[in-house]
């Protein structure tokens, strides 16, 4: 099993702009660090809080990062293609390694209204734009006249090698479409392991009705590794105390190094191939803590 890192871009206690994008910079250099397989960023838009948007902020984090792969997420109803295809393209030319574009449907019809987009189109949009942005990072001419108005684009900067697409998906159809159109499923960080066991069971079925091999089957987690079995409790408490983003408590990971080893393995065993984790806390001395302790974990599981 292969362990990476969802960088928090969400920071609503910073009150210097700075300060945020320095926490980033340094958990992508402490993730290094850990040996950590794949590093990424999200992508929101209008949000109440600070949030560091996911091209410019990557292409600083590549700086701190190695030739492990690295991508991150674009809400594809919500971007022009050929703009999604020209910041991949840059930075995939700045990452050492391999570019995972990972790719979802995007919500709240506050910022749909606000970016001037129809939600109820969006799966139908996020199918066409994922089609362009391929057809473009593969060097093709393309014309469209649906609902990109397309009009004989090419893409001159493009990927040295492949880009793999991971699809974030919760709904049944949603997971039907990753197994359709994808090298990779993401699962949603609040599903209980239960969940994430009838849904990876689904994934790998649509995947053999598609007449393919399941690619890289992703679980979003939100963790920590602690100091000790009251150390990680207390963090955990914290966390549960304010809500932690409505996630529920048995989705959620806290302990020893050993202890969130197992968790993970039980993983595993139910077929996920990669995990993507987030802290539980955005303390930064207990996020680079963690993150370091996070090496025994990988290299349990390597």
């Amino acid at each position: 099993m292969r362990i990476g890192i969802s960088l928090t871009s969400n920071h609503p206690e910073v009150t210097d702009p700075r300060q945020g994008a320095q926490w980033m910079v340094e958990r992508a250099a402490a993730a290094r660090r850990a040996g950590l397989d794949s590093l990424f960023v999200g992508d929101q838009h209008l949000s109440p809080t600070p949030y560091y948007q996911n091209t410019p902020i990557l292409g600083r984090l590549l700086a701190e990062w190695g030739s492990a792969p690295a991508g991150c997420l674009f809400l594809l109803p919500l971007w022009h293609p050929v703009l999604v295809a020209e910041q991949i393209g840059t930075l995939a030319a700045i990452a050492q390694g391999p570019f995972v574009m990972q790719c979802g449907l995007g919500w709240g019809e506050d910022r749909f209204a606000a970016m001037g987009v129809n939600m109820r189109t969006r799966p139908s949009a996020f199918e066409e734009a994922l089609d362009i942005v391929r057809r473009l990072l593969a060097g093709e001419r393309v014309s469209s006249a649906r609902r990109f108005r397309i009009s004989e684009a090419r893409l001159a900067l493009r990927p040295a090698e492949p880009v793999a697409v991971w699809i974030g998906a919760s709904a049944m159809p949603a997971i039907d479409r990753a197994a359709r159109l994808a090298e990779g499923w993401i699962a949603s960080p609040s599903l209980t392991p239960e969940e994430a066991r009838i849904q990876a069971e689904y994934y790998r079925e649509r995947c053999a009705a598609c007449g393919k091999a399941p690619g890289a089957v992703v679980l979003r987690r939100d963790i920590y590794v602690g100091e000790s079995p009251a150390e990680a409790e207390a963090v955990l408490r914290e966390a549960l105390g304010r809500g932690y983003r409505g996630i529920p408590a048995e989705a959620l990971v806290a302990g020893t190094a050993e202890e969130v080893t197992e968790r993970f393995r039980e993983f595993a065993r139910l077929g996920y191939t990669d995990i993507l984790v987030r802290h539980l806390t955005n303390e930064q001395p207990k996020v680079l803590g963690s993150l370091a302790r996070l090496a025994a974990v990988r290299t349990a599981l390597a």
